[in-house]
């Protein structure tokens, strides 16, 4: 009975998941002639293959329904030929594959290779949290229950020809494609070898230059956007002939691999990824590694359904899978077939593995405190390493004897390493500073400074004009420069081109930069602050240059965590292996009837504490075209602030200074001389405090106006020398007075130059609260002429 059983249950199986027939109105009959016999996980499996259209009941898609128990190992295994041994696969339930997909083809040595990786890995994090508990690492986090689909995403790829984004399960993946033991336990010990961060970032942050392996963060979710702009780089390379002269190390068939967890799915840049990667049709492989649980929150609470791939299922050119990721034989045919059609340009694919996490989040987390016994018994019997070390047996391919052979050789692989790395120098303290900005391109020295030299030429220009005259002449010079941003492009639909004036951003600043260069290099994106800077990253990453076009400052805020955790670190975090030099433009500022709260803000001193970010701040046409090409062809990244309220005022127009015409950041300007007062001061408020100098000439009071220019690095030096003559000193700014940007020159000036002093350090600043809509509250919120003429009066008279 019992033979027969299995032979009906069989064909009813392939018969299913074929969907040839519906066994609902044979379900009590087949119950009753014994299918009691099969165990809990084989009816899950049943129901599952049940389902219609690849759909999948709620809560089913666990490692209990979707893994197989460990297989019991034979008491005498024989030798014999194998071809494809596996566990016991799982019926594919893709939408987009109606038969039974082939199992990979191994042989003996593969399958041992396979095995040794997984048991590396887990290896390695049991090292680290056993130097943990001696307290000779600080962290550990592991890739515990991930190994083998991570293994087989590896097999698939090329290192040094593909690029990976990872995230921090993803030892196994990194050790399969080249990083050695030592270097990963270099980075636990926080040596200066260590070729992931050198010292300066937690475990299990991978990065390696040479693998492609580019540096990774702790927040989660932001290199998903980053893999996308990396996989646009190629996607550019190939429609801008210029670019391939220009730019080297990239391939027709280059893959971009990026990881995440379940968790992460609940991130908003996870969707903005998917939209941009499926609209471009980019070779990016999506590994959802879905463990159950971010942190302590399972994913039926992190996800509609507990389900993300039924809520993905609509986005077009993604190919869609799901996997056991515990099965390292399944794992690879699922992998293979997402890298190859990523290979083939045909698209993204999304690769939806069910993996356990044996091990607690990290050694910070106990997850005894959320996490029954009975399930995480569960997730034990389904640990990759034990079930494919006793298939291995059971299939004749190895015995105890072998696997506890390679075993020990492993043990002895990790011992020695971690010796080494243990013995190895953590980084000299002086070297701390190292690498904030690049190190063999300073935009403060001379070679950036042509002001001397300057011959000015033509009709004068507004701040409009001879920005995109930049622009313009900057895009002719280097291909490798990408403009894109919201409505930033002339007109998205070519077609329209010929019989529309063309919109060339809100303030017309781009205008004609995509009749002139085209669509490929000047392009709008989607209403995404996040997705624009991303991309820009991963594109910068790959040297092309971004100049990308933040609408308005106010609606930066979405990008903020790209632009601080990500564009500003990745030099210093990877020890200068990797970098993203690009520009952000950005209109900002008030004084704009009817801008209100949203379209008035000044929160500079949010960026300029940002290490690792040049800030620029032109107060007219002439400092935005010098200004605007050094950050151009500067090797950091650049947040370009245009005032709006200056874009087109008479009074700071010039004539064309020439193509090569540069001002080196950090240089500051006197615009007007004096003799007993000196107003620091940038943006809209250099105009209003020349008017208000002039107007206290008429008392008889001489004042000094220095314009600062750029923000970070600001001309300490200038600061110095003018408050050195006068003695006296203001302070004026747009932005706020309390925790504003003036705060800290006031406190430098007063902390420095105390013995100059013959007065308090003044300031004048916005009021602490929004700007209003209405004329006369906006009037009375920002700084004036007047209250700059009275702070004036009143520090002269002290």
């Amino acid at each position: 009975m019992g033979e027969r059983l299995i032979s009906l249950m069989t064909e009813l199986s392939c018969l299913i998941s074929s969907r040839s027939i519906d066994i609902s109105p044979f379900r009590g009959e087949i119950m009753n002639a014994g299918l009691r016999q099969f165990t809990m996980s084989d009816l899950k499996v049943l129901r599952l293959v049940k389902k219609s259209e690849g759909d999948l009941p709620e809560k089913a898609f666990t490692a209990e329904a979707v893994a197989q128990p460990e297989p019991k190992p034979a008491a005498d295994p024989v030798p014999r030929p194998v071809s494809a041994p596996s566990i016991k696969p799982v019926p594919d339930r893709s939408r987009q594959s109606q038969r039974q997909p082939q199992r990979p083809n191994l042989s003996r040595e593969e399958m041992l290779e396979i095995f040794r990786m997984m048991y590396l890995s887990r290896r390695l994090d049991d090292r680290e949290i056993q130097m943990k508990g001696q307290n000779r690492i600080f962290f550990q986090i592991s890739g515990a229950g991930h190994e083998a689909i991570l293994v087989a995403a590896g097999r698939c790829l090329k290192p040094g020809h593909d690029w990976f984004y990872p995230y921090y399960r993803d030892r196994a993946l990194c050790l399969q494609v080249g990083m050695t033991p030592l270097e990963m336990l270099l980075e636990s010990v926080g040596a200066e070898a260590d070729p992931n961060s050198h010292g300066r970032q937690m475990p299990s942050h991978w990065g390696h230059k040479e693998l492609n392996i580019v540096s990774q963060s702790s927040p989660t979710g932001t290199q998903l956007l980053q893999a996308v702009g990396c996989a646009e780089a190629g996607y550019r390379v190939k429609l801008i002939k210029e670019l391939k002269k220009r730019v080297k190390g990239f391939h027709n068939d280059e893959v971009v691999y990026v990881s995440l967890g379940d968790g992460t799915t609940s991130e908003g840049e996870f969707w903005e990824a998917l939209n941009t990667a499926c609209n471009l049709k980019l070779p990016v492989v999506f590994l959802l590694e879905d463990n159950g649980y971010a942190i302590s929150v399972p994913v039926e609470v992190q996800t509609a359904g507990g389900d993300i791939s039924k809520l993905i299922s609509g986005f077009p050119n993604l190919y869609r899978q799901r996997c056991d990721g515990t099965d390292p034989i399944e794992s690879l045919a699922t992998m293979r077939r997402a890298v190859d059609n990523c290979r083939k340009n045909r698209g993204p694919s999304f690769v939806h593995a069910k993996v356990i996490r044996p091990y607690s989040h990290s050694l910070s987390d106990d997850e005894k405190l959320y996490r029954g016994e009975a399930e995480r018994v569960s997730d034990a019997e389904h640990d990759p390493i034990k079930r494919f070390g006793a298939l291995l047996v059971q299939e004749g391919i190895a015995d105890q004897e072998e696997l506890q052979k390679l075993k020990d050789e492993v043990d002895r692989e990790i011992n020695e390493a971690a010796d080494i790395a243990l013995a190895s120098p953590q980084p000299a303290p002086e070297t701390v500073l190292d690498f904030i900005y690049s190190p063999s391109v300073d935009p403060t020295s001379p070679e950036f400074d042509t002001e001397d030299q300057v011959e000015l030429s033509g009709n004068p220009g507004t701040m409009v004009d001879l920005i995109n005259r930049c622009l313009h002449t900057e895009m002719k010079r280097d291909p490798r420069v990408i403009v894109f941003g919201e409505d930033i492009a002339d007109c998205s639909r070519e077609e329209s081109l010929g019989q529309v004036k063309g919109k060339g951003g809100v303030f017309k600043v781009t205008a004609n930069l995509q009749r002139e260069f085209g669509s490929a290099r000047v392009f709008n994106t989607p209403l995404a602050e996040a997705n624009i800077v991303g991309r820009a990253i991963g594109m910068a990453t790959r040297g092309l240059k971004p100049v990308v076009e933040i609408q308005f400052f106010d609606y930066i805020w979405p990008a903020y965590h790209q632009i601080r955790n990500e564009l500003a670190v990745l030099r210093w975090r990877s020890g200068n292996e990797f970098s993203s030099p690009m520009v952000m433009r950005v209109p900002i500022g008030g004084y704009l009837k009817g801008g209100a709260i949203y379209h008035s803000q000044s929160g500079v001193s949010l960026f300029t504490q940002i290490p690792g970010l040049r800030v620029v701040y032109p107060s007219n046409a002439l400092d935005a075209n010098g200004l605007l090409r050094t950050s151009i062809r500067c090797d950091d990244p650049v947040l370009f602030l245009e005032h709006k309220h200056l874009y087109r005022q008479a009074y700071n127009k010039s004539p064309y200074p020439g193509d090569d015409f540069m001002i080196p950041f950090g240089k500051a300007k006197t615009v007007r001389e004096g003799s007993d007062i000196s107003i620091i001061t940038y943006g809209a408020l250099v105009q209003r405090s020349i008017v208000a100098a002039k107007q206290a000439e008429q008392q008889g009071i001489s004042v000094e106006v220095i314009d600062l220019r750029t923000m970070n690095p600001y001309d300490w030096n200038a600061i110095v020398e003018s408050v050195m003559k006068t003695s006296r000193v203001i302070v004026a700014h747009e932005d706020t007075m309390s925790w504003g940007y003036g705060a800290e020159i006031a406190a430098r000036i007063a902390n420095e130059l105390f013995e100059c002093l013959d007065a308090p350090v003044r300031r004048v600043a916005a009021m602490d609260t929004f700007v209003a809509y209405a004329p006369q509250l906006e009037e009375a919120i920002l700084p004036q002429v007047a209250d700059v003429l009275k702070a004036i009066v009143e520090l002269n008279g002290y």
